[in-house]
């Protein structure tokens, strides 16, 4: 969506922040032992105390109120009775409805003492989101965002997962453009008062996507481990207004 009104601008706050404290809650309380249902019943009980509504749920009928990947996955992994280890990588990703508005943020957490390789990987794309936030202003392609993501991964030694990418977001879940974490040829451009969801995802090895047997969950086809970082954002022409920042 486009903002074009103090009104959107307000339900675009609001979702953000409702999305940015799912998230904060979740990350606090994840421990080693529990299992993902019960990371998700966190996130659920957040939602209703805010007075939101997970979007993947009644937009698609995913089975759970939000995305707790593990390890390989990617994105979309589906809560379960699957307990948290010590050095797992957890990819949490919280999408809520609030108002007829819809945001969506994700964060990686490194569980425990982990290897050295998960937290580089980790490290690798919060700096990848922050460079994509940099690049992102108004009057730029969306291409800039793709360019200033794969280059930061590969200066880190990690690759991008070419088959997933950013999208536009604000009255529904997935709204044009799509935002490629990779340098491309696109004639979209980012204008003033754009909402998209910028979300660099890679991996550790050269890795493609799949998407497992429950219908869901998409992993990397090698094993690779997986990072994925996420803001909604709003394009201006200074630089982008995060609207997930707790």
């Amino acid at each position: 969506m486009s903002i074009e009104s103090a009104a959107d601008l307000a339900g675009m706050q609001q979702v953000g922040r409702t999305v940015a404290l799912v998230l904060q809650e979740m990350t606090a309380s994840l421990r080693v032992g529990m299992t993902t249902a019960e990371l998700d019943n966190v996130g659920a009980a957040a939602m209703k105390r805010y007075g939101a509504r997970s979007a993947p749920q009644f937009t698609y009928g995913f089975p759970g109120f939000t995305c707790v990947s593990v390890n390989d996955e990617i994105v979309h992994g589906v809560p379960s009775a699957r307990r948290v280890q010590f050095g797992d990588v957890v990819k949490i990703d919280v999408t809520a409805e609030q108002g007829g508005y819809v945001a969506d943020a994700a964060r990686t957490i490194v569980v425990g003492c982990a290897s050295s390789l998960a937290l580089r990987l980790r490290a690798s794309a919060v700096a990848a989101l922050r460079a994509a936030l940099e690049a992102a202003r108004a009057g730029e392609r969306v291409s800039v965002i793709g360019r200033a993501i794969q280059a930061q991964a590969a200066r880190d030694g990690f690759f991008v997962i070419r088959e997933l990418c950013g999208h536009g977001v604000g009255r529904a879940i997935h709204e044009p453009p799509q935002v490629p974490n990779y340098e491309h040829v696109s004639p979209d451009m980012l204008t003033d008062g754009l909402v998209i969801a910028i979300e660099p995802m890679l991996a550790a090895r050269p890795s493609r996507a799949v998407q497992r047997q429950d219908g869901w969950t998409i992993s990397t086809h090698n094993g690779s481990l997986a990072a994925h970082e996420e803001h909604t954002v709003m394009i201006r022409q200074g630089g982008p207004i995060v609207l997930t920042a707790a």
